[in-house]
């Protein structure tokens, strides 16, 4: 009975903790990125800061959104599959509410100035939380002291911003990189 009360607390924690994230994050999962860490690594103290980091990263290198692959990954690795899929309807279901919502009443304020002003104030709001989201990776990647993580940081930021360098290539060539990188390090014996 212990175990079913536990189970079904742990999953109700994931279903609130990334509903609420979900309905109250607006600018897409950079936004709602930090948000996690702070729930799940610094409040739940569920997972650890570096792998929540990792988890980030596949979640962005798979296809789709990066709130609903994360919140994924959060919940197969608390939970399993059943956890997966309480974490995706968590995440999935507040835009799916809301946006329903807002066709029936779109055309309504579509003009509205009022509605035009929350917008551009909503935009501002989300460009602050995107740059912390940078600053707090970028300083995760710097913490490890490992030269070639950061030297890789820097060159897929330039051949991006500067190049136009594919994102898709970008990916694979920074995870063949880091694949090398580790294999090397691990046959060296040097510490993560």
């Amino acid at each position: 009975m212990v175990n079913k009360e536990k189970s079904a607390r742990l999953f109700w924690t994931l279903f609130k903790s990334t509903f609420v994230l979900s309905a109250f994050t607006f600018g897409g999962g950079y936004v709602i990125v930090p948000l996690m860490q702070k729930k799940f690594v610094e409040e739940l103290k569920w997972i650890e800061s570096d792998e929540m980091l990792d988890l980030v990263a596949l979640g962005q290198s798979a296809p789709g959104a990066i709130a609903v692959n994360t919140s994924i990954l959060v919940g197969y690795r608390m939970a399993g599959l059943l956890g997966a899929l309480v974490t995706v309807f968590g995440t999935v279901a507040p835009p799916l509410i809301i946006i329903t919502i807002i066709s029936y009443f779109y055309m309504n304020f579509r003009e509205n100035p009022i509605v035009d002003a929350l917008m551009i104030g909503m935009q501002a709001g989300v460009a602050a939380v995107i740059v912390n989201v940078v600053i707090g990776m970028v300083s995760g990647v710097i913490k490890q002291r490992d030269v070639v993580n950061t030297l890789l940081l820097l060159a897929a930021f330039v051949a991006s911003y500067f190049f136009d360098v594919h994102v898709v290539l970008i990916i694979f060539l920074a995870g063949l990189v880091g694949f090398i990188n580790l294999s090397y390090r691990a046959k060296m014996g040097v510490g993560k």
